[in-house]
Formats: structure tokens, C-alpha cells, sequence
């Protein structure tokens, strides 16, 4: 795709899926220093798959949008002009395939949730029951997001054009390797040949994304409005911190020069994915749930509470031993530096907001490491006080007997299963029972100590408990 000559933007590169506030808080902001740095044509193209909205919102702006840094020494701008198009996946999806499928695009980068992968939590690996992925076998216009890498790997296959490399940064273990996996699982069962072309030439790096990216409220807008004297619909709010770790392995070694950006371009992501997965967010899941159980609406609020920042130094105390630290990093300096983060009062990162799609997030961020402290008679008390808050929280009333407002793909099942129960004890005994989150031999080793935690929960309130496993 050729330069934007007349905007003087850099020919598409790059096709993103899943253009949320955190790919262009983060992503596009490290593409921008990297093309600045070293030139090259990575402009992207964007795809929402689900709504307009970011669409509508960027395009009578000519995709541009500000970047707002929000530090304890207030706020930074900065004008990001890396999209050259939004395109909405549901509206056209050959659209889609077409920019994937074009030869000037080297890469296509994912964030598309823990969700959006249409896999098995507990295991990995994609999940072929799922509605989407049953669609994507019978339809040659897909509406998943692996079903979208599958078929325009195969139209490039088809024309003899090398695949792109597929940079997913989601918060997944070894990402890259579980993507590749459901990838060539769904090409498997479309065509062998395409299957046996992905796993030969297609590239699948691992990455470790790191920016605190809060949603952007109408406040925010009309506040930047009132700042700049310019209407901007779409802008991104972030803290001022960033990490990128990349495994350099792309196809034929095209990328942009993302370490003049700032990347950490490294041979294996795995000890940066873990530490950043399990301690930050590990702690930020525990904190969702606990935070808001005990009607805090931030993240900063829960911390700025000295029970939750008790509580967060215990989760880190039973967290730290299971991760092993990337060279030359201390896990406590890390621990003490992800607490000044949460503490950032410019940074309103809603509990509420963290909370959701629990059921996809908890195997990675939490379960992992509980089942590691498990299995070396390490303590797991804050941890499990964690997972029974989760509990707690999907059974969809708070502890003021108000209703909860659950956004998670399981929601529906998880609710009825807390809902037919009768006391604490029966819905943790019910929701262990889910496999697609707790593996059945890891869900009976929890069951004791997450029944104890759930009992004290309902009995005394969270707080109370939370206080209790930081002492």
C-alpha cells in the first residue's frame, strides 16, 4: 500500500486487530518513535471486531488522536499519526482479509483480549465447540480472530506471497507460542497444506506488553477539549511508564527498528512475560475483585487503603518466589516501583474495569502460581483470598446485597451456578467444578483453602479478610 504523501504518512506495514485504547496508548506510540528513529513503511491500518465506534470516532480527524501521559507532574501530549484507516470487521470482512492478504504488509499485531482468542483457558489450546470458530470451519469470511489469521494466511499462501508475522500482545503465557498453536490447529482443519505452510514459514514471536491504560471518560475529552482549544474524540489516556519486550522473530527479519523505540528486542520473552503476567497483573486481578467487593472504584483508591497495600505486599511475598527474574532485574525494586504505579493518583484505572473476563484471565494471572506454591508447600493464602473475592464477585451481588454488573463470556453460567447454590461453600464447590478454567486435579487441591477464604468472606466482609492474610 502505497505513502500517504499528501498527510505525510508512511505506506501501511502493519494490519492491527482489535484497535482498543491500549494498542494506540502503546503499540502505535513505540511504531511512531521507531519510524521516527529509523524510517521505514509501518504504517497500519486498524480493525475493530466488533464496533464502529473507534472508526467513526478517528476518522473525521484523518486517524489522528493525542496520547496522554498522565504523571505525577501532570499531563504530556502528543499528536499520534501511525493509522492511515479504521476498518470495522463485522461491516466488510473481505475488506479485512483484502489489507491482511496485501504483500506490503510484513506484520499483523493483535490485542484482542484473553477472550478473543476463542481457546481454552485451562489448557490453551482453541477452543473448537466455540460458536465463532464452528462459523470460521463452514464460512470462508471469518468472525474470529483466529479464523481472520487463518484465512488470510491462506489467500497469501494462494498467491504465493510470503505470510506475515503475527506479534500478538495479549496478556497470554508464551503468547506467541499459544497463538501459533490455535492457528495452525484451525488451519489443520481448513486445509493440511495451508497447516504444514504456517508451521514451516509463518513466524509467531512472543511479547511482553506493559502500559497502564485507564478508558477514556467523556470528562477526559471535554477536558482535553477545554486544554487545547481542539475537539479530539478519540484520545488515549496511559501513565508515563512502558515496556515492550519482543522475541526477535519475525519473517525475513522485517520489522520497525523497535529497540531505537525502546523495545527490548531479546531471544526468549519468557522470564519478562511471566514477572510482568504474575506480579502486576496477578496483583491488579486480586485487587479488582477485593477493591471492588470493598467499594473502592480505583485501583489507586484500593492502594491508597493501607489494608490493600498490605495486602498487595502479601500477594507479591507469595507471588515472588515463583518467578524467576529476567537478568540484572530485582523483583523486589520491581514489586516497590509496581506499587508507585497503582498509587498514581492521575491514573483512574476502575476496579470494575480490570475485573472483567475473570474466567479468562485467572488461569495465567493467578491459578499458574497458585498451583506452583501448591505443589512446593509455599504459602497461597493472600492468593486464594483472591480467587474466592473472584467468586464472590461473579455471583453478581455485592456485599451491600446490590447487583453486580459482570461482563465476562462465561457470566451467564458462572451466576446460575452461584445462584442454584446455597451458602459459600457449595459455590466454590460449583465454580472449581468449571474445567475450562480450573483443571479438575487443581480445582480439588484448591477446594479446601478457597472455601475457607469464600466462608470468611461472606461472613465478615472482604476487607476483613484481606486484612486477616496480610498480617
Amino acid at each position: 500500500m502505497p505513502a500517504d504523501l499528501a498527510n505525510n504518512r508512511p505506506a501501511t506495514g502493519i494490519v492491527h486487530l482489535g484497535l482498543g485504547a491500549f494498542f494506540r496508548a502503546f503499540g502505535c506510540v513505540y511504531i511512531a518513535d521507531a519510524m521516527a528513529a529509523s524510517g521505514g513503511d509501518w504504517g497500519i491500518i486498524g480493525v475493530s471486531l466488533r464496533s464502529p465506534d473507534t472508526r467513526d470516532a478517528l476518522r473525521p480527524q484523518n486517524w489522528s488522536y493525542t496520547s496522554v501521559s498522565l504523571g505525577a507532574d501532570g499531563e504530556k501530549l502528543r499528536k499520534i499519526d501511525v493509522l492511515n484507516d479504521v476498518l470495522v470487521a463485522p461491516e466488510d470482512p473481505d475488506a479485512v482479509l483484502t489489507a491482511m492478504a496485501d504483500p506490503g504488509v510484513k506484520i499483523v499485531t493483535l490485542t484482542v483480549t484473553e477472550k478473543g482468542y476463542c481457546h481454552n483457558p485451562s489448557t490453551g489450546a482453541l477452543n473448537l465447540d466455540h460458536p465463532d470458530i464452528q462459523y470460521d470451519l463452514a464460512h470462508d469470511l471469518p468472525v474470529s480472530t483466529p479464523g481472520y489469521l487463518v484465512r488470510a494466511l491462506a489467500r497469501r499462501h494462494a498467491a504465493g506471497v510470503p505470510p506475515f508475522t503475527v506479534l500478538t500482545c495479549d496478556n497470554l503465557p508464551e503468547n506467541g507460542k499459544l497463538v501459533r498453536g490455535m492457528v495452525l490447529q484451525l488451519a489443520e482443519r481448513i486445509d493440511p497444506k495451508l497447516a504444514a505452510w504456517i508451521a514451516a514459514e509463518g513466524r509467531f514471536p512472543s511479547t511482553m506488553v506493559d502500559r497502564i491504560t485507564p478508558a477514556t471518560t467523556d470528562d477526559d475529552i471535554r477536558r482535553l477539549a477545554a486544554q487545547t482549544g481542539t475537539y479530539d474524540a478519540a484520545p488515549v489516556m496511559h501513565e508515563p511508564f512502558a515496556q515492550w519486550a519482543v522475541e526477535d522473530y519475525f519473517v525475513d527479519g522485517q520489522r520497525p527498528d523497535l529497540g531505537a523505540a525502546g523495545a527490548e528486542m531479546v531471544a526468549d520473552v519468557t522470564a519478562h512475560e511471566h514477572m510482568k503476567l504474575r506480579m502486576l497483573n496477578g496483583t491488579h486481578s486480586a485487587l479488582a475483585y477485593t477493591g471492588y467487593l470493598a467499594g473502592h472504584e480505583t485501583i489507586a483508591e484500593t492502594v491508597a487503603d493501607p489494608v490493600f497495600a498490605a495486602y498487595v505486599r502479601a500477594l507479591w511475598s507469595e507471588i515472588m518466589p515463583a518467578v524467576v527474574a529476567p537478568k540484572g532485574v530485582s523483583l523486589t525494586q520491581y514489586a516497590d516501583a509496581l506499587f508507585d504505579r497503582y498509587a498514581n493518583p492521575a491514573i483512574r484505572h476502575r476496579t470494575w474495569q480490570i475485573a472483567m473476563d475473570g474466567s479468562q484471565k485467572l488461569p495465567q494471572r493467578l491459578l499458574g502460581t497458585l498451583r506452583e506454591n501448591l505443589d512446593s508447600a509455599r504459602p497461597t493464602t493472600a492468593m486464594c483470598v483472591a480467587v474466592a473475592g473472584w467468586m464472590r464477585y461473579v455471583s453478581g451481588v455485592d456485599e451491600a446485597g446490590q447487583p453486580i454488573d459482570v461482563r465476562d463470556p462465561m457470566a451467564d453460567r458462572l451466576h446460575a451456578l452461584a445462584a442454584q447454590a446455597t451458602g459459600p461453600a457449595q459455590i466454590v464447590a460449583s465454580l472449581l467444578a468449571v474445567e475450562d478454567i480450573f483443571p479438575a486435579d487443581f480445582a480439588q487441591r484448591m477446594q479446601a483453602p478457597v472455601t475457607q477464604a469464600a466462608e470468611q468472606i461472606w461472613a465478615d466482609g472482604v476487607r476483613a479478610v484481606v486484612k486477616g492474610a496480610s498480617s
